[in-house]
């Protein structure tokens, strides 16, 4: 049996990027003719010129709190639309079942086969067709449980609709129904591990899983491999779908092969350098529920050469923290945002990053800047001026040479003492 769910995953990169480039202008353009919310967004733009990377980069990113508004706005006009005018499709056979996520935000299912393409991540996570997959994702409200046995189906697996709690029945479906593996969070999986081993009953049917959710630290893949499974993790929202999954080689994750990512400097919609570590934002080929530019707010980096599994698409480092680093600095908010638009004004300043010292009540904030620039003193000047005029805050500013901040996409570091 292959070791890849289709060509599509071992397919020449230029022809991928190529072929993710065709469809975009496309699906810009569907955008912009099927979701009212889109159609304003990208009232200025022209479908037909946005055909790279440099042109989708100029865009907007929708993030989710926009998201958030304008569905609550909607909500609140009698028969406004619960999606907020995002999707492009509407109540009946081509929209089975809706989701709600917290805040709430609404999600609409589509009814296309693998509608949130999660088989690829789950063969890749060792399934086949013919087993049995034990799912332990919620089937209430959110669309986990949906969206992990919609991609078990397209597979040809059968699902034991698990979802989440009564531990002790889990054991027992398990040890009775004898499942290939698991698919849920990693901490739900060791607590019915554990909950079987002090009920004295065997899981030898156990042999694999894929995790998604929450965080999978090496010590806990180990401790899931000394007891004979397998696990690895996928990535996926509730408004994408499968952004990204881990493979045997264990390198990062790939991406999808509908979805074209960037990585963004957090509080813009700025690229940063390959291999830089920013905020993950996607655009979607969906056509039910078409979001262009849209801002996770979870921070990755892009990971150099191909996977060694023979996947060719681009891999990413997995989830490595938030990018809204929002943080309230004497009685005032400050965004990253407000950052990036300082760093803007001066063309001699390539990166920076705001920290936050002192205790509480007593805040110091200094402006940590990478430049080459010889006599920073008038500069630091002008950029001191910046902050006050951006923030309303005073702050100290401090030079470093290029490429001494650390590559962990922080914009705004709260090192202040709580104790």
């Amino acid at each position: 049996m292959s070791e890849h769910y289709d060509a599509l995953e071992t397919r020449d990169s230029a022809a991928r990027e190529a072929a993710l480039l065709a469809a975009l202008p496309l699906q810009v353009a569907h955008a912009r003719e099927s979701s009212a919310a889109l159609a304003q967004i990208l009232k200025d733009v022209n479908p037909a010129r946005v055909t790279n990377r440099q042109a989708l980069a100029e865009l907007p990113v929708i993030r989710k709190h926009e998201l958030l508004e304008r569905q609550q706005a909607s909500r609140a006009i009698d028969g406004g639309d619960v999606f907020g005018g995002f999707s492009a499709v509407g109540y009946g056979k081509r929209m089975p079942r809706i989701f709600a996520s917290p805040g709430p935000i609404y999600e609409p299912e589509g009814a296309a086969k693998d509608y949130w393409r999660m088989a690829r991540a789950i063969f890749a996570a060792g399934f086949r067709p013919g087993e049995l997959i034990h799912n332990c994702f919620s089937y209430h409200f959110v669309p986990a449980g949906s969206m992990m046995e919609s991609g078990a189906h397209a597979l040809g697996c059968t699902v034991f609709a698990g979802g989440t709690g009564q531990t002790e029945q889990q054991v027992q479906a398990m040890a009775q129904l004898r499942p290939a593996g698991y698919i849920g969070t990693p901490s739900f999986l060791k607590i019915i591990i554990d909950k079987a081993a002090e009920m004295g009953v065997a899981l030898p049917s156990l042999k694999k899983a894929m995790f998604g959710g929450e965080a999978f630290p090496p010590s806990l893949r180990d401790w899931f491999a000394e007891r004979g499974i397998a696990g690895y993790q996928c990535y996926a929202t509730a408004d994408l779908g499968s952004i990204a999954y881990e493979t045997s080689a264990r390198e990062g994750l790939v991406l999808d092969e509908e979805v074209i990512l960037e990585i963004v400097r957090p509080g813009t919609g700025d690229p940063v350098a390959p291999g830089e570590v920013g905020e993950v934002v996607v655009t979607t080929l969906n056509p039910d529920y078409p979001l262009i530019r849209f801002g996770t707010g979870d921070l990755s980096a892009v990971l150099a050469g191909p996977c060694p599994s023979g996947r060719t698409n681009t891999r990413i480092k997995g989830w490595m923290g938030r990018a809204d680093q929002t943080t309230k600095i004497r009685g005032m908010f400050v965004h990253p945002a407000q950052v990036a638009d300082i760093v803007k004004r001066f063309p001699e300043v390539a990166r920076a990053r705001l920290v936050v010292t002192g205790e509480m009540a007593n805040d110091a904030m200094t402006l940590k800047v990478e430049t080459a620039c010889g006599g920073p003193d008038a500069l630091a000047a002008k950029i001191g001026e910046a902050i006050r005029d951006v923030t309303k805050l005073r702050g100290v500013v401090e030079f470093l040479l290029p490429g001494s901040l650390p590559n962990d996409g922080k914009v705004i570091e709260d090192a202040r003492s709580y104790s």
